[in-house]
């Protein structure tokens, strides 16, 4: 099979490195890809949003499967022309792909499917957002209704920093503050039948303790030791299918990765928000623990024949990843530098790096190119272990103003 990968963040390079250990996988190509991706694939130059250009390469390599990796390509349609081309494509219409593009649209479709989820309220004025505010209180869960690469989230027991968010957004949505911890719960569907993969965790905030502004992710691990017994059923019954019956209903089937944000409350699940592709940094340990080649799953998604499917086989391996991101992220991040000491990471066989924001300098160094830079990536016999040659492996890279999270899984591996 030929595969063609779009993107290139962490997320794409560990489909990729799934993929490219798949004996189905013939050729693998990734556009526009990174410095790490092309280690395992071909890359192409290509602009992601643009569905004619995305489909035109599609075809030039007789691309037997596409996996849209990024959310931005999916809610610009990306997906559509490949599917209207006959082309195998993981990834949801434009108009499913809403499900992530408009917080209010998740919500409208969560209503409709009867999910548990926060109280909320649209609001487009500073009136409204106000009066939406006050009837929650404190603390504060206000989000830009469109894409925000993870950072529209702001949530604060500053009710000033609250507006001033809302204020800067054309249209929010606000609702009640969740309790309890969160967990990432992936799912590959083609429209009808669900298949749950592995529960994770991941972690939002800059600053060890849960502290500083949210990111797109500084970490995460899987499995989840102190998770409920029946939370993977109860969220598929719950949550999951419901969604999928419910878009399908609505003459919007989602095919691809339904993503759902999870808080265990007091007083059940709740679903925070969905996203409608793998999520960054979950996607590198989910996939270090799938043991079924990945390149069947998705295209049975595409083709809709998940029910046909053998069950999934997975490792009882833990996994943790560590994001490395530059100076200045999230809010003004620093490009351009050399990143050394990607081959001693590696170099003990027990961690690997996924790139984010790289690209390949003129004489062959790895300079940085985004906010998140790598994911260091390992495997062990359980978190304690997982972690630590994760972190081992951090330990080995040096990047310029670089900084990393020191307590990703950190709770998990020592309760």
């Amino acid at each position: 099979m030929k595969v063609l990968v779009i993107g290139g963040g962490a997320r794409e390079h560990a489909l990729c490195r799934s993929l490219s250990q798949d004996p189905s996988v013939t050729e693998l190509h990734c556009a526009p890809g990174n410095a790490g991706i092309a280690r395992v694939a071909t890359l192409h130059p290509v602009d992601q949003l643009d569905g004619a250009q995305v489909l035109d390469l599609a075809v030039r390599l007789g691309a037997e499967l596409v996996v849209v990796g990024p959310e931005a390509p999916l809610v610009a349609g990306v997906a559509d022309p490949l599917r209207a081309a006959g082309i195998p494509v993981f990834g949801p219409s434009a108009e499913a792909a809403q499900l992530e593009g408009s917080k209010a649209f998740s919500k409208d479709v969560m209503a409709g499917a009867g999910v548990p989820t926060a109280r909320s309220y649209v609001c487009t004025t500073p009136e409204e957002a106000a009066e939406a505010l006050d009837a929650f209180g404190a603390p504060y869960v206000v989000k830009d209704d469109g894409l925000a690469a993870g950072k529209g989230v702001v949530v604060t027991s500053d009710r000033e920093a609250a507006l001033a968010h809302a204020a800067s957004c054309e249209r929010v949505v606000i609702e009640e503050y969740l309790d309890g911890p969160e967990v990432s719960l992936f799912a590959i569907t083609d429209g009808t039948t669900v298949l749950p993969l592995q529960p994770a965790q991941d972690f939002k905030r800059a600053l060890d303790g849960d502290e500083g502004p949210n990111t797109g992710g500084m970490g995460a691990y899987s499995p989840l030791p102190w998770a409920p017994a029946g939370l993977v059923e109860e969220v598929m019954e719950s949550v999951l299918q419901p969604t999928v019956d419910e878009l399908r209903r609505r003459g919007t089937p989602f095919s691809g990765l339904l993503y759902a944000g999870l808080a265990l409350t007091s007083r059940g699940t709740r679903v925070i928000e969905f996203n409608a592709r793998f999520g960054d940094p979950e996607t590198q340990v989910v996939l270090a623990r799938l043991r079924t080649p990945l390149a069947g799953v998705l295209l049975a998604a595409g083709n809709g024949t998940l029910d046909q499917l053998e069950p999934l086989r997975w490792s009882e391996e833990a996994a943790v990843t560590v994001v490395v991101a530059s100076e200045g992220y999230p809010a003004a991040p620093r490009t351009g530098d050399p990143i050394e000491g990607l081959a001693e990471a590696e170099a003990d066989g027990t961690a690997y790096v996924l790139h984010a924001g790289t690209r390949a300098g003129g004489d062959g160094e790895v300079l940085s190119a985004g906010g998140r830079v790598l994911s260091v990536t390992a495997t062990g016999a359980d978190l304690a272990q997982a972690r630590e040659r994760a972190y081992a492996g951090v330990g080995r890279i040096s990047l310029k103003g670089g900084q990393h999270r020191t307590d990703i899984a950190l709770k998990a591996a020592t309760a």
